[in-house]
């Protein structure tokens, strides 16, 4: 994943507000918070609720 370091700053999980962290092998932004896990596609992160998963 090729993520710009300030929109990393910038964005939060749309479900709790909580910020999130990279997991690059598994090509997603896990939620602190609520541990959602949101997919990154083509280096754009989907942050739609319905799209996330529960990690684990």
């Amino acid at each position: 994943m090729n993520l710009d370091p300030e929109l990393l700053e910038l964005i939060v999980c749309p479900a709790c507000r909580s910020s999130l962290a990279v997991d690059d092998a598994a090509g997603e932004l896990v939620c602190t918070g609520c541990h959602l896990a949101y997919p990154v596609r083509d280096d754009i992160p989907v942050l739609l609720v319905d799209e996330a998963r529960q990690a684990t």
